[in-house]
Protein backbone atom coordinates (compact mmCIF):
# COMPACT_ATOMS: atom_id res chain seq x y z
CA UNK A 1 0.00 0.00 0.00
CA UNK A 2 2.86 2.36 0.77
CA UNK A 3 4.16 2.03 -2.79
CA UNK A 4 1.07 3.86 -4.11
CA UNK A 5 0.83 6.57 -1.44
CA UNK A 6 2.71 9.14 -3.58
CA UNK A 7 0.03 8.82 -6.25
CA UNK A 8 -2.70 9.28 -3.68
CA UNK A 9 -0.95 12.30 -2.15
CA UNK A 10 -0.29 13.98 -5.49
CA UNK A 11 -3.86 13.36 -6.62
CA UNK A 12 -5.15 14.82 -3.35
CA UNK A 13 -2.97 17.93 -3.57
CA UNK A 14 -4.04 18.53 -7.18
CA UNK A 15 -7.65 18.53 -6.02
CA UNK A 16 -6.72 20.94 -3.22
CA UNK A 17 -5.09 23.25 -5.78
CA UNK A 18 -8.22 23.10 -7.94
CA UNK A 19 -10.40 24.08 -4.96
CA UNK A 20 -8.11 27.00 -4.07
CA UNK A 21 -8.48 28.46 -7.56
CA UNK A 22 -11.92 29.58 -6.46
CA UNK A 23 -10.30 32.34 -4.37
CA UNK A 24 -8.97 34.35 -7.34
CA UNK A 25 -12.21 33.61 -9.22
CA UNK A 26 -14.26 34.99 -6.35
CA UNK A 27 -12.02 38.05 -6.08
CA UNK A 28 -12.41 38.77 -9.81
CA UNK A 29 -16.19 38.35 -9.66
CA UNK A 30 -16.46 40.63 -6.61
CA UNK A 31 -14.29 43.31 -8.21
CA UNK A 32 -16.31 43.18 -11.44
CA UNK A 33 -19.61 43.59 -9.57
CA UNK A 34 -18.09 46.41 -7.51
CA UNK A 35 -17.02 48.26 -10.69
CA UNK A 36 -20.48 47.86 -12.18
CA UNK A 37 -22.00 49.25 -8.98
CA UNK A 38 -19.64 52.21 -9.20
CA UNK A 39 -20.95 53.00 -12.69
CA UNK A 40 -18.43 51.14 -14.80
CA UNK A 41 -19.41 49.87 -18.21
CA UNK A 42 -19.20 46.46 -19.85
CA UNK A 43 -15.51 47.03 -20.59
CA UNK A 44 -14.88 46.97 -16.82
CA UNK A 45 -15.93 43.31 -16.58
CA UNK A 46 -14.62 41.84 -19.86
CA UNK A 47 -11.14 41.01 -18.64
CA UNK A 48 -12.28 39.75 -15.21
CA UNK A 49 -14.83 37.54 -16.99
CA UNK A 50 -12.16 36.16 -19.33
CA UNK A 51 -9.84 35.45 -16.39
CA UNK A 52 -12.67 33.77 -14.47
CA UNK A 53 -13.35 31.56 -17.50
CA UNK A 54 -9.67 30.70 -17.86
CA UNK A 55 -9.33 29.87 -14.17
CA UNK A 56 -12.52 27.78 -14.40
CA UNK A 57 -11.09 25.71 -17.24
CA UNK A 58 -7.80 25.29 -15.39
CA UNK A 59 -9.69 24.30 -12.27
CA UNK A 60 -11.69 21.66 -14.12
CA UNK A 61 -8.58 20.22 -15.75
CA UNK A 62 -6.59 20.07 -12.52
CA UNK A 63 -9.54 18.53 -10.67
CA UNK A 64 -9.94 15.86 -13.36
CA UNK A 65 -6.22 15.07 -13.37
CA UNK A 66 -6.14 14.77 -9.58
CA UNK A 67 -9.22 12.53 -9.54
CA UNK A 68 -7.78 10.22 -12.20
CA UNK A 69 -4.44 9.99 -10.45
CA UNK A 70 -6.06 9.24 -7.09
CA UNK A 71 -8.35 6.63 -8.66
CA UNK A 72 -5.49 4.83 -10.39
CA UNK A 73 -3.42 4.79 -7.21
CA UNK A 74 -6.44 3.53 -5.24
CA UNK A 75 -7.04 0.72 -7.75
CA UNK A 76 -3.37 -0.26 -7.61
CA UNK A 77 -3.49 -0.27 -3.81
CA UNK A 78 -6.60 -2.45 -3.86
CA UNK A 79 -4.89 -4.87 -6.24
CA UNK A 80 -1.94 -5.13 -3.86
CA UNK A 81 -4.21 -5.77 -0.89
CA UNK A 82 -6.10 -8.45 -2.77
CA UNK A 83 -2.88 -10.03 -3.98
CA UNK A 84 -1.51 -10.22 -0.44
CA UNK A 85 -4.74 -11.73 0.86
CA UNK A 86 -4.93 -14.33 -1.90
CA UNK A 87 -1.24 -15.16 -1.53
CA UNK A 88 -1.66 -15.64 2.22
CA UNK A 89 -4.67 -17.91 1.74
CA UNK A 90 -2.94 -19.95 -0.96
CA UNK A 91 0.17 -20.33 1.21
CA UNK A 92 -1.86 -21.60 4.15
CA UNK A 93 -2.83 -25.16 4.79
CA UNK A 94 -6.20 -26.55 3.69
CA UNK A 95 -6.02 -28.62 6.88
CA UNK A 96 -5.91 -25.52 9.09
CA UNK A 97 -9.05 -25.50 11.27
CA UNK A 98 -8.63 -21.72 11.77
CA UNK A 99 -8.59 -21.08 8.03
CA UNK A 100 -11.27 -18.51 7.05
CA UNK A 101 -14.41 -19.98 5.54
CA UNK A 102 -14.45 -19.93 1.74
CA UNK A 103 -17.61 -17.84 1.63
CA UNK A 104 -16.18 -15.29 4.05
CA UNK A 105 -12.86 -15.05 2.18
CA UNK A 106 -14.65 -14.70 -1.17
CA UNK A 107 -16.94 -12.01 0.25
CA UNK A 108 -14.00 -10.00 1.62
CA UNK A 109 -11.81 -10.29 -1.49
CA UNK A 110 -14.44 -9.96 -4.22
CA UNK A 111 -17.20 -7.83 -2.71
CA UNK A 112 -16.19 -5.97 0.43
CA UNK A 113 -12.79 -5.03 -1.03
CA UNK A 114 -14.52 -2.88 -3.66
CA UNK A 115 -15.24 -0.29 -0.96
CA UNK A 116 -11.49 0.37 -0.62
CA UNK A 117 -11.35 2.27 -3.93
CA UNK A 118 -13.91 4.99 -3.06
CA UNK A 119 -12.37 5.29 0.40
CA UNK A 120 -8.90 6.00 -1.00
CA UNK A 121 -9.92 7.85 -4.18
CA UNK A 122 -12.70 10.01 -2.74
CA UNK A 123 -12.54 10.20 1.04
CA UNK A 124 -8.78 10.71 1.40
CA UNK A 125 -8.62 13.68 -1.05
CA UNK A 126 -11.82 15.09 0.46
CA UNK A 127 -10.28 14.92 3.93
CA UNK A 128 -7.15 16.69 2.66
CA UNK A 129 -9.28 19.45 1.11
CA UNK A 130 -11.26 19.79 4.33
CA UNK A 131 -7.99 20.26 6.20
CA UNK A 132 -6.32 22.80 3.89
CA UNK A 133 -8.99 24.77 2.02
CA UNK A 134 -10.95 26.15 5.04
CA UNK A 135 -7.71 27.38 6.63
CA UNK A 136 -6.70 29.22 3.44
CA UNK A 137 -10.16 30.77 3.11
CA UNK A 138 -10.08 31.78 6.77
CA UNK A 139 -6.71 33.43 6.18
CA UNK A 140 -8.20 35.34 3.20
CA UNK A 141 -11.29 36.50 5.13
CA UNK A 142 -9.55 37.49 8.39
CA UNK A 143 -7.75 40.63 7.01
CA UNK A 144 -11.11 41.95 5.75
CA UNK A 145 -13.41 41.14 8.66
CA UNK A 146 -12.60 39.55 11.96
CA UNK A 147 -16.31 39.06 12.68
CA UNK A 148 -16.93 36.98 9.56
CA UNK A 149 -13.77 35.00 10.24
CA UNK A 150 -14.93 34.42 13.83
CA UNK A 151 -18.32 33.14 12.65
CA UNK A 152 -16.60 30.67 10.33
CA UNK A 153 -14.10 29.70 13.00
CA UNK A 154 -16.87 28.91 15.51
CA UNK A 155 -19.08 27.01 13.07
CA UNK A 156 -16.30 24.91 11.50
CA UNK A 157 -15.03 22.93 14.54
CA UNK A 158 -18.52 21.80 15.48
CA UNK A 159 -18.77 19.85 12.23
CA UNK A 160 -15.69 17.58 12.65
CA UNK A 161 -16.52 17.06 16.32
CA UNK A 162 -19.97 15.73 15.57
CA UNK A 163 -18.69 13.90 12.49
CA UNK A 164 -16.05 12.13 14.59
CA UNK A 165 -18.68 11.08 17.13
CA UNK A 166 -20.87 9.74 14.33
CA UNK A 167 -17.86 8.21 12.57
CA UNK A 168 -16.99 5.97 15.50
CA UNK A 169 -20.47 4.52 15.39
CA UNK A 170 -20.42 4.31 11.57
CA UNK A 171 -17.21 2.28 11.57
CA UNK A 172 -18.58 -0.15 14.13
CA UNK A 173 -21.81 -0.49 12.14
CA UNK A 174 -19.90 -1.11 8.89
CA UNK A 175 -17.69 -3.75 10.50
CA UNK A 176 -20.77 -5.48 11.91
CA UNK A 177 -22.42 -5.36 8.48
CA UNK A 178 -19.37 -6.91 6.80
CA UNK A 179 -19.17 -9.67 9.41
CA UNK A 180 -22.86 -10.38 8.88
CA UNK A 181 -22.42 -10.40 5.10
CA UNK A 182 -19.40 -12.69 5.25
CA UNK A 183 -21.20 -15.05 7.63
CA UNK A 184 -24.21 -15.18 5.35
CA UNK A 185 -22.05 -15.92 2.31
CA UNK A 186 -20.21 -18.67 4.20
CA UNK A 187 -23.52 -20.18 5.34
CA UNK A 188 -24.98 -20.05 1.83
CA UNK A 189 -21.89 -21.60 0.22
CA UNK A 190 -21.81 -24.37 2.83
CA UNK A 191 -25.48 -25.19 2.29
CA UNK A 192 -25.11 -25.18 -1.50
CA UNK A 193 -22.26 -27.65 -1.21
CA UNK A 194 -24.40 -29.92 0.97
CA UNK A 195 -27.69 -29.45 -0.88
CA UNK A 196 -28.07 -33.16 -1.65
CA UNK A 197 -27.51 -34.04 2.02
CA UNK A 198 -29.98 -31.35 3.15
CA UNK A 199 -32.64 -32.78 0.86
CA UNK A 200 -31.89 -36.31 1.97
CA UNK A 201 -32.31 -35.35 5.63
CA UNK A 202 -35.46 -33.33 4.98
CA UNK A 203 -33.87 -30.14 6.31
CA UNK A 204 -34.83 -27.86 3.41
CA UNK A 205 -37.38 -25.84 5.42
CA UNK A 206 -34.99 -25.49 8.37
CA UNK A 207 -32.24 -24.23 6.06
CA UNK A 208 -34.63 -21.80 4.38
CA UNK A 209 -35.67 -20.38 7.77
CA UNK A 210 -32.05 -19.99 8.79
CA UNK A 211 -31.23 -18.24 5.52
CA UNK A 212 -34.24 -15.95 5.95
CA UNK A 213 -33.08 -15.05 9.46
CA UNK A 214 -29.57 -14.30 8.16
CA UNK A 215 -30.97 -12.11 5.41
CA UNK A 216 -33.09 -10.18 7.93
CA UNK A 217 -30.07 -9.66 10.19
CA UNK A 218 -28.08 -8.36 7.21
CA UNK A 219 -30.93 -6.00 6.31
CA UNK A 220 -30.93 -4.56 9.84
CA UNK A 221 -27.15 -4.08 9.75
CA UNK A 222 -27.34 -2.38 6.35
CA UNK A 223 -30.13 -0.03 7.45
CA UNK A 224 -28.10 0.90 10.54
CA UNK A 225 -25.20 1.94 8.31
CA UNK A 226 -27.52 3.97 6.06
CA UNK A 227 -29.16 5.72 9.03
CA UNK A 228 -25.76 6.81 10.32
CA UNK A 229 -24.74 8.00 6.84
CA UNK A 230 -27.89 10.15 6.56
CA UNK A 231 -27.37 11.48 10.09
CA UNK A 232 -23.83 12.61 9.29
CA UNK A 233 -25.06 14.47 6.19
CA UNK A 234 -27.83 16.14 8.15
CA UNK A 235 -25.44 17.32 10.86
CA UNK A 236 -23.05 18.88 8.38
CA UNK A 237 -25.75 20.55 6.31
CA UNK A 238 -27.26 22.06 9.44
CA UNK A 239 -24.06 23.66 10.69
CA UNK A 240 -22.93 24.67 7.19
CA UNK A 241 -26.26 26.38 6.49
CA UNK A 242 -26.16 28.18 9.86
CA UNK A 243 -22.59 29.33 9.24
CA UNK A 244 -23.29 30.71 5.76
CA UNK A 245 -26.53 32.35 6.94
CA UNK A 246 -24.79 34.09 9.85
CA UNK A 247 -22.06 35.42 7.56
CA UNK A 248 -24.66 36.61 5.04
CA UNK A 249 -26.70 38.35 7.75
CA UNK A 250 -23.63 40.09 9.14
CA UNK A 251 -22.41 41.27 5.69
CA UNK A 252 -25.88 42.49 4.74
CA UNK A 253 -26.42 44.51 7.93
CA UNK A 254 -22.82 45.75 7.84
CA UNK A 255 -23.22 47.13 4.32
CA UNK A 256 -26.51 48.77 5.43
CA UNK A 257 -24.67 50.40 8.33
CA UNK A 258 -26.59 48.54 11.04
CA UNK A 259 -23.53 46.52 12.19
CA UNK A 260 -20.58 48.88 11.69
CA UNK A 261 -18.10 46.78 13.67
CA UNK A 262 -16.00 43.81 12.66
CA UNK A 263 -13.93 45.26 9.78
CA UNK A 264 -10.87 46.40 11.72
CA UNK A 265 -12.25 49.90 12.30
CA UNK A 266 -13.23 50.46 8.67
CA UNK A 267 -16.29 49.65 6.60
CA UNK A 268 -16.38 46.96 3.98
CA UNK A 269 -17.23 48.05 0.47
CA UNK A 270 -19.48 46.06 -1.84
CA UNK A 271 -16.61 44.17 -3.50
CA UNK A 272 -15.11 43.11 -0.18
CA UNK A 273 -18.48 42.05 1.24
CA UNK A 274 -19.34 40.08 -1.89
CA UNK A 275 -15.90 38.43 -1.81
CA UNK A 276 -16.54 37.22 1.76
CA UNK A 277 -20.03 36.02 0.81
CA UNK A 278 -18.65 34.04 -2.14
CA UNK A 279 -16.03 32.41 0.07
CA UNK A 280 -18.42 31.42 2.88
CA UNK A 281 -20.08 28.51 0.99
CA UNK A 282 -16.65 27.45 -0.34
CA UNK A 283 -15.42 27.36 3.28
CA UNK A 284 -17.97 24.64 4.08
CA UNK A 285 -17.85 22.88 0.70
CA UNK A 286 -14.87 20.60 1.55
CA UNK A 287 -16.57 19.65 4.80
CA UNK A 288 -19.74 18.90 2.85
CA UNK A 289 -17.72 16.70 0.49
CA UNK A 290 -16.33 14.82 3.48
CA UNK A 291 -19.85 14.24 4.73
CA UNK A 292 -20.92 12.92 1.33
CA UNK A 293 -18.20 10.27 1.39
CA UNK A 294 -18.13 9.67 5.15
CA UNK A 295 -19.75 6.26 4.75
CA UNK A 296 -16.97 5.40 2.26
CA UNK A 297 -14.49 5.87 5.09
CA UNK A 298 -16.33 3.54 7.44
CA UNK A 299 -16.80 0.83 4.81
CA UNK A 300 -13.29 1.26 3.37
CA UNK A 301 -11.48 1.04 6.69
CA UNK A 302 -13.52 -2.00 7.66
CA UNK A 303 -12.66 -3.66 4.31
CA UNK A 304 -8.95 -2.86 4.65
CA UNK A 305 -9.01 -4.35 8.14
CA UNK A 306 -10.69 -7.50 6.82
CA UNK A 307 -8.14 -7.80 3.99
CA UNK A 308 -5.26 -7.33 6.42
CA UNK A 309 -6.66 -10.06 8.66
CA UNK A 310 -6.71 -12.41 5.68
CA UNK A 311 -3.19 -11.33 4.71
CA UNK A 312 -1.87 -11.95 8.22
CA UNK A 313 -3.51 -15.35 8.52
CA UNK A 314 -0.71 -17.87 8.84
CA UNK A 315 -0.65 -21.42 10.10
CA UNK A 316 2.10 -21.82 12.68
CA UNK A 317 3.69 -24.91 11.24
CA UNK A 318 6.93 -25.75 9.47
CA UNK A 319 6.48 -24.58 5.92
CA UNK A 320 3.45 -22.34 6.28
CA UNK A 321 4.53 -19.31 8.28
CA UNK A 322 5.93 -16.12 6.88
CA UNK A 323 6.72 -17.39 3.43
CA UNK A 324 4.25 -15.60 1.16
CA UNK A 325 6.86 -13.14 -0.09
CA UNK A 326 9.50 -15.81 -0.56
CA UNK A 327 7.00 -18.01 -2.35
CA UNK A 328 6.56 -15.31 -4.94
CA UNK A 329 10.34 -15.14 -5.46
CA UNK A 330 11.76 -18.67 -5.22
CA UNK A 331 15.50 -19.15 -5.52
CA UNK A 332 16.75 -19.15 -9.09
CA UNK A 333 18.91 -22.24 -8.57
CA UNK A 334 18.65 -25.44 -6.57
CA UNK A 335 20.66 -28.64 -6.35
CA UNK A 336 20.58 -30.71 -9.54
CA UNK A 337 18.70 -33.99 -9.50
CA UNK A 338 15.71 -35.19 -7.47
CA UNK A 339 15.87 -34.79 -3.69
CA UNK A 340 16.17 -37.40 -1.01
CA UNK A 341 13.61 -37.19 1.80
CA UNK A 342 14.55 -37.94 5.39
CA UNK A 343 12.04 -38.11 8.25
CA UNK A 344 13.31 -38.46 11.82
CA UNK A 345 11.27 -38.94 15.00
CA UNK A 346 8.10 -37.54 13.42
CA UNK A 347 5.03 -37.26 15.62
CA UNK A 348 1.54 -35.94 14.89
CA UNK A 349 -1.75 -35.91 16.74
CA UNK A 350 -5.03 -34.45 15.49
CA UNK A 351 -6.52 -31.76 17.73
CA UNK A 352 -8.76 -33.37 20.32
CA UNK A 353 -7.74 -36.90 19.34
CA UNK A 354 -6.66 -39.36 21.98
CA UNK A 355 -4.09 -41.40 20.06
CA UNK A 356 -1.31 -40.04 17.89
CA UNK A 357 -1.55 -40.75 14.16
CA UNK A 358 2.25 -40.88 13.89
CA UNK A 359 4.67 -41.30 16.75
CA UNK A 360 8.47 -41.40 16.56
CA UNK A 361 8.23 -42.22 12.84
CA UNK A 362 11.40 -42.56 10.75
CA UNK A 363 11.69 -42.88 6.98
CA UNK A 364 14.41 -42.28 4.42
CA UNK A 365 13.57 -42.05 0.73
CA UNK A 366 16.52 -42.06 -1.63
CA UNK A 367 16.83 -39.53 -4.44
CA UNK A 368 14.75 -40.70 -7.39
CA UNK A 369 13.18 -43.56 -5.42
CA UNK A 370 9.50 -44.47 -5.76
CA UNK A 371 7.99 -45.36 -2.39
CA UNK A 372 4.44 -46.55 -1.68
CA UNK A 373 2.79 -45.96 1.69
CA UNK A 374 0.38 -48.87 2.02
CA UNK A 375 -2.11 -49.24 4.82
CA UNK A 376 -5.74 -49.06 5.90
CA UNK A 377 -7.69 -45.85 6.40
CA UNK A 378 -6.56 -44.01 9.51
CA UNK A 379 -3.01 -45.30 9.36
CA UNK A 380 -1.63 -41.84 8.62
CA UNK A 381 -0.71 -42.11 4.92
CA UNK A 382 -2.34 -38.86 3.81
CA UNK A 383 -1.22 -37.15 7.02
CA UNK A 384 2.39 -38.10 6.31
CA UNK A 385 2.16 -36.61 2.82
CA UNK A 386 0.68 -33.40 4.28
CA UNK A 387 3.53 -33.19 6.79
CA UNK A 388 6.16 -33.62 4.06
CA UNK A 389 4.42 -30.89 2.03
CA UNK A 390 4.35 -28.58 5.06
CA UNK A 391 0.55 -28.44 5.07
CA UNK A 392 0.11 -29.66 8.64
CA UNK A 393 2.01 -28.89 11.86
CA UNK A 394 4.25 -31.70 13.03
CA UNK A 395 4.09 -32.26 16.75
CA UNK A 396 7.70 -33.39 16.90
CA UNK A 397 10.55 -34.56 14.71
CA UNK A 398 12.35 -33.28 11.66
CA UNK A 399 11.77 -33.46 7.91
CA UNK A 400 14.61 -32.82 5.46
CA UNK A 401 14.23 -32.57 1.70
CA UNK A 402 17.44 -32.67 -0.26
CA UNK A 403 19.47 -32.09 2.93
CA UNK A 404 17.43 -28.92 3.63
CA UNK A 405 15.33 -28.92 6.79
CA UNK A 406 11.69 -28.04 6.24
CA UNK A 407 11.04 -24.82 8.16
CA UNK A 408 9.52 -21.33 7.87
CA UNK A 409 12.54 -19.93 6.01
CA UNK A 410 12.90 -22.82 3.55
CA UNK A 411 9.34 -24.01 3.02
CA UNK A 412 8.52 -21.82 0.02
CA UNK A 413 11.56 -22.94 -1.98
CA UNK A 414 11.01 -26.58 -0.98
CA UNK A 415 7.34 -26.53 -1.94
CA UNK A 416 8.31 -25.08 -5.30
CA UNK A 417 10.01 -28.43 -5.96
CA UNK A 418 6.89 -30.43 -5.08
CA UNK A 419 3.86 -31.51 -7.05
CA UNK A 420 0.79 -32.64 -5.12
CA UNK A 421 -1.72 -34.93 -6.82
CA UNK A 422 -4.80 -35.82 -4.80
CA UNK A 423 -7.73 -38.13 -5.33
CA UNK A 424 -9.93 -35.43 -6.82
CA UNK A 425 -7.81 -32.81 -8.64
CA UNK A 426 -9.68 -29.64 -9.39
CA UNK A 427 -10.23 -28.91 -13.07
CA UNK A 428 -11.02 -25.35 -14.13
CA UNK A 429 -13.38 -24.39 -16.90
CA UNK A 430 -11.28 -24.08 -20.06
CA UNK A 431 -9.30 -26.24 -22.45
CA UNK A 432 -7.12 -29.20 -21.50
CA UNK A 433 -3.96 -27.27 -22.39
CA UNK A 434 -4.84 -24.24 -20.27
CA UNK A 435 -5.61 -26.57 -17.36
CA UNK A 436 -2.11 -28.00 -17.65
CA UNK A 437 -0.30 -24.67 -18.03
CA UNK A 438 -2.37 -23.00 -15.26
CA UNK A 439 -1.09 -19.62 -16.37
CA UNK A 440 2.50 -20.42 -15.33
CA UNK A 441 4.79 -18.28 -17.51
CA UNK A 442 7.60 -20.86 -17.38
CA UNK A 443 5.37 -23.62 -18.83
CA UNK A 444 5.54 -23.33 -22.62
CA UNK A 445 3.22 -24.90 -25.21
CA UNK A 446 6.06 -27.32 -25.98
CA UNK A 447 6.14 -28.38 -22.32
CA UNK A 448 2.39 -28.92 -22.38
CA UNK A 449 2.56 -31.03 -25.54
CA UNK A 450 5.35 -33.16 -24.07
CA UNK A 451 3.43 -33.63 -20.83
CA UNK A 452 0.31 -34.74 -22.70
CA UNK A 453 2.36 -37.34 -24.51
CA UNK A 454 3.97 -38.63 -21.32
CA UNK A 455 0.60 -39.38 -19.73
CA UNK A 456 -0.92 -40.64 -23.00
CA UNK A 457 -3.48 -37.84 -23.08
CA UNK A 458 -2.32 -36.32 -26.36
CA UNK A 459 -4.96 -38.09 -28.44
CA UNK A 460 -7.73 -36.90 -26.14
CA UNK A 461 -6.39 -33.34 -26.30
CA UNK A 462 -6.14 -33.49 -30.11
CA UNK A 463 -9.67 -34.86 -30.42
CA UNK A 464 -11.05 -32.10 -28.21
CA UNK A 465 -8.73 -29.48 -29.74
CA UNK A 466 -9.45 -26.24 -27.85
CA UNK A 467 -12.95 -27.31 -26.81
CA UNK A 468 -13.90 -26.12 -23.36
CA UNK A 469 -14.27 -28.53 -20.47
CA UNK A 470 -16.56 -27.66 -17.63
CA UNK A 471 -15.70 -26.67 -14.09
CA UNK A 472 -14.69 -29.75 -12.14
CA UNK A 473 -13.78 -31.67 -15.30
CA UNK A 474 -17.20 -32.01 -16.91
CA UNK A 475 -16.64 -33.83 -20.19
CA UNK A 476 -13.68 -35.89 -18.97
CA UNK A 477 -13.66 -39.31 -17.35
CA UNK A 478 -12.22 -39.90 -13.91
CA UNK A 479 -9.07 -41.43 -15.35
CA UNK A 480 -8.59 -38.56 -17.78
CA UNK A 481 -8.93 -36.06 -14.95
CA UNK A 482 -6.19 -37.81 -12.96
CA UNK A 483 -3.92 -38.05 -16.00
CA UNK A 484 -4.48 -34.34 -16.63
CA UNK A 485 -3.30 -33.70 -13.06
CA UNK A 486 -0.23 -35.83 -13.76
CA UNK A 487 0.41 -33.78 -16.88
CA UNK A 488 0.44 -30.61 -14.77
CA UNK A 489 3.33 -32.03 -12.79
CA UNK A 490 5.10 -33.32 -15.88
CA UNK A 491 4.89 -29.94 -17.63
CA UNK A 492 6.82 -28.18 -14.86
CA UNK A 493 10.43 -29.24 -15.12
CA UNK A 494 11.28 -27.65 -11.76
CA UNK A 495 9.19 -30.12 -9.74
CA UNK A 496 11.22 -33.16 -8.75
CA UNK A 497 9.30 -34.45 -5.72
CA UNK A 498 5.87 -35.99 -6.35
CA UNK A 499 3.43 -36.43 -3.46
CA UNK A 500 0.49 -38.51 -4.65
CA UNK A 501 -2.55 -39.41 -2.55
CA UNK A 502 -4.71 -42.38 -3.62
CA UNK A 503 -4.58 -41.78 -7.38
CA UNK A 504 -6.42 -45.00 -8.30
CA UNK A 505 -9.16 -44.84 -5.67
CA UNK A 506 -12.66 -45.26 -7.15
CA UNK A 507 -11.26 -46.29 -10.55
CA UNK A 508 -11.89 -49.56 -12.38
CA UNK A 509 -8.98 -51.87 -13.10
CA UNK A 510 -8.34 -50.76 -16.69
CA UNK A 511 -8.48 -47.07 -15.87
CA UNK A 512 -6.31 -47.56 -12.77
CA UNK A 513 -3.71 -49.27 -14.96
CA UNK A 514 -3.68 -46.29 -17.35
CA UNK A 515 -3.26 -43.85 -14.45
CA UNK A 516 -0.49 -46.02 -12.97
CA UNK A 517 1.41 -46.08 -16.28
CA UNK A 518 1.11 -42.31 -16.52
CA UNK A 519 2.28 -41.86 -12.92
CA UNK A 520 5.35 -44.03 -13.44
CA UNK A 521 6.19 -42.14 -16.64
CA UNK A 522 5.92 -38.77 -14.88
CA UNK A 523 7.97 -40.06 -11.93
CA UNK A 524 10.98 -40.82 -14.14
CA UNK A 525 13.85 -38.70 -12.82
CA UNK A 526 11.79 -37.59 -9.81
CA UNK A 527 11.33 -38.75 -6.23
CA UNK A 528 7.86 -40.21 -5.64
CA UNK A 529 6.04 -40.79 -2.35
CA UNK A 530 2.68 -42.43 -2.89
CA UNK A 531 -0.18 -43.13 -0.45
CA UNK A 532 -2.50 -45.90 -1.56
CA UNK A 533 -4.79 -48.76 -0.60
CA UNK A 534 -4.14 -50.45 -3.94
CA UNK A 535 -1.66 -53.36 -3.65
CA UNK A 536 -1.39 -53.56 -7.44
CA UNK A 537 -0.25 -49.92 -7.64
CA UNK A 538 2.04 -50.37 -4.64
CA UNK A 539 3.70 -53.36 -6.30
CA UNK A 540 4.81 -51.12 -9.20
CA UNK A 541 6.86 -48.96 -6.81
CA UNK A 542 10.49 -49.54 -5.79
CA UNK A 543 9.61 -50.03 -2.13
CA UNK A 544 6.53 -50.44 0.05
CA UNK A 545 6.22 -48.95 3.54
CA UNK A 546 3.38 -50.51 5.47
CA UNK A 547 1.55 -48.36 8.00
CA UNK A 548 -0.82 -49.70 10.63
CA UNK A 549 -3.78 -47.84 12.10
CA UNK A 550 -3.20 -46.75 15.69
CA UNK A 551 -5.94 -47.33 18.22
Amino acid sequence: MAAHRPGLRIGGWLQVAASLLWLPQAALIAQAVGRLADGGGVEAVVWPAALVLGLGLARAGIEAAGSRLAFRAARATLSDLRDRAVSALSAGSPLDSARPASGLAASVIAEQADTVTPYLARFQPARLRATVVPLVILAAVLPLSWTAALVLLIAAPLIPIFMALIGWRAKAASEAQMVELGGMNAFLLDRLRGLATIRGLGAVDLTARRLRANAEALRRRTMAVLRIAFLSSAVLELFAALGVAMVAVYIGFHLLGQLPFGAWGAKLDLAQGLFILLLAPAFFEPLRDVSAVWHDRAAGEAAIGALHRLSLHRLALPGAAGDVESAANPPATRPAGPPAVRIEGLGFRHAGAGAAVLEDFDLTVAAGERVALLGPSGSGKSTLLALVAGLAPAGSGRISIGDVALGPETSAALRRRMAWIGQRPHIFAGSIRTNIALGRPDVTPTDVAAALKVVALDKVASARSDAEIGEGGTGLSGGEILRLALARAAADGRTDLLLVDEPTAHLDGATAAEVTDGLIAVAAGRTLILATHDPVLAARMDRIIRLEARS
